[in-house]
């Protein structure tokens, strides 16, 4: 199983509600959206999920974002109405963070009864896998994400899923240029026999959190694909008109040419480098928060089929 961890920020949304209303997710994969911004494009990709009966992890306690600021506001009584509701659907699993804030299993927490059995914990914090002990009381979790330590495997045994950030993240865009390919993962490869029941990440965006956005002088593209030996790599195509953040278009335009070219080499065939190529073809320029959709799209068609193909 794999469970990639995404910000419920819009392009992210997006890039999930486009792939599970075009079917293109595997069983065999379950996304964890962290909500960051009250929406309605969140609430309506809860509803893509539910409405294609396909799982989905939904973080009750973000850790960043403005979500639990904004959600009780009266001004977003709707859509908080609207959450309450789905959070009720069996297609939407409740996970939480292990924090000192969290309640104990069977306690009311958020007006709502928590129920681990049925629930994703993520404990990435050392110190708090003593809490996590306290809080489950023996109970089994649905799954528990932790990172592959051997401090955390010792204390949590049951239903472990490991998580790392594989994306290699570079201050800027432009320090890519250097950096044609590189290794990103072989967790899928090797989770079973280290005694995971499923491995997890945070696709080609990172763990990284930033609420504001800036006009970057270099455009970067980056695309995940396998190797002869069935291990995950990810290419970096960069822009070449670097010098300043004028005419992001034709930045765009550099690197998705590098990458169609690339890509007639490879033969890669997911909606999201087809979405790429169109706009090579059309000439056209779809907005950086775009191209993002459409590497994540990429990253989770790429590892639905082969999820589909090891696990059937």
């Amino acid at each position: 199983m794999y469970f990639p961890i995404l910000r419920g920020r819009q392009f992210e949304l997006l890039a999930l509600r486009e792939c599970v209303n075009n079917g293109i997710l595997s069983d065999f994969l379950i996304p964890i959206v962290e909500p960051v911004k009250v929406s309605s494009t969140f609430t309506k990709t809860l509803d893509s999920f539910v409405d294609h009966k396909h799982p989905i992890g939904v973080i009750r306690n973000p850790v960043v974002g403005k979500w639990s600021r904004e959600i009780v506001k009266t001004s977003n009584q709707k859509i908080q109405k609207h959450y309450t509701e789905l959070l009720d659907n069996k297609y939407l699993i409740e996970t939480f963070y292990v924090t000192p804030d969290l309640g104990s299993n069977g306690v009311l927490w958020e007006n709502r009864i928590l129920q681990f059995e049925k629930s994703i914990l993520i404990c990435n914090q050392q110190e708090y896998v003593e809490h996590y002990e306290h809080i489950t009381s023996g109970i089994s979790p649905l799954y528990n994400i932790i990172p592959d330590r051997a401090d955390f495997r010792r204390s949590i045994r049951a239903n472990r899923v490991m998580c790392e950030d594989h994306f290699p993240k570079q201050s800027r865009n432009i320090d890519y240029s250097g950096i044609d390919t590189e290794f990103f993962s072989a967790d899928h490869l090797y989770y079973k026999e280290d005694g995971y029941k499923g491995f997890s990440d945070y696709s080609v965006v990172g763990s990284e959190y930033s609420e504001t956005g800036f006009a970057p002088y270099a455009v970067a593209i980056h695309i995940v694909y396998f190797d002869d030996n069935n291990k995950l790599r990810i290419a970096h195509f960069v822009s070449d008109s670097n010098d300043d953040i004028s005419d992001p278009a034709r930045k765009f335009g550099e690197a998705v040419e590098k990458l169609v070219q690339w890509n007639k080499i490879m033969k890669l065939n997911t909606m999201g480098i087809k979405a790429f190529e169109d706009t090579y073809k059309n000439g056209t320029y779809p907005g950086l928060g775009v191209a993002k959709k459409y590497s994540i799209m990429h990253h989770l068609e790429l590892m639905s089929v082969y999820l589909n193909e090891v696990e059937k």
